[in-house]
């Protein structure tokens, strides 16, 4: 009887640690999920590669990352404690002008946010027009929706002075989930909130630009 209980307690926690790591790869591998396949998928690794990023100190990326939340109406719900706690999960990176930090209609599984400079946010029509969406400001956060739902994305960023951005990736996020969960909760619901404001306003930009 003792020997049954505990293969059952055994193959009790070997669920629960199957499930923790199902958990723990929720970003990871939802566009696996989506049969987006490696070929396809653009990590911010390859990315930093191609535009010749420079590694930014921490650091200084946080300092910047800290003092922007602070004044942003929504981030600001995060307290510096919370902000000092998610910095380890950032990369930062100093990118020159003239850079494709994302483009459209590819695959990308990270986040950027701007900590200082400008990136233009541009998207190109079906029938070919260009259309600039945005000039971003620091503390302006892009390619969220990407991380988020595992889509494609929408428009390109590139820099058109030299930036300091904070990269938060899919794996980082992954990471944050398992290590400090309501961190994480609180991360992604501010970010849905941004973006479904931003979503607003691109929506109301292009059926004005249509009439």
């Amino acid at each position: 009887m003792k020997g049954i209980l505990g293969l059952l307690r055994q193959q009790a926690r070997g669920n629960k640690a199957a499930q923790e790591h199902s958990d723990s790869v929720f970003f990871s591998t939802a566009f696996a999920d989506q049969g987006v396949g490696a070929a396809m998928l653009v990590p911010w690794e390859a990315r930093a590669v191609e535009v010749g990023a420079k590694r930014l100190a921490p650091s200084r990326g946080g300092k910047l990352l800290q003092a922007l939340w602070a004044k942003d109406k929504y981030m600001a719900h995060l307290d510096t404690d919370a902000v000092k706690r998610m910095e380890r999960f950032f990369e930062f990176a100093q990118i020159a002008a003239n850079r494709d930090v994302i483009r459209q209609d590819e695959y990308g599984n990270f986040m950027v946010v701007l900590l200082s400079g400008t990136i233009a946010v541009d998207r190109v029509q079906p029938w070919g027009e260009q259309l600039r969406l945005a000039e971003t400001r620091p503390g302006d956060i892009l390619g969220e929706m990407s991380l988020l739902d595992s889509g494609i994305r929408f428009s390109a960023c590139t820099t058109l002075t030299e930036c300091d951005i904070a990269v938060l990736s899919a794996d980082a996020m992954d990471d944050m989930m398992a290590r400090d969960p309501q961190l994480a909760a609180s991360l992604v619901a501010l970010l849905a909130r941004k973006l479904s404001l931003r979503l607003r306003a691109v929506s109301a930009r292009l059926n004005e630009h249509q009439k």
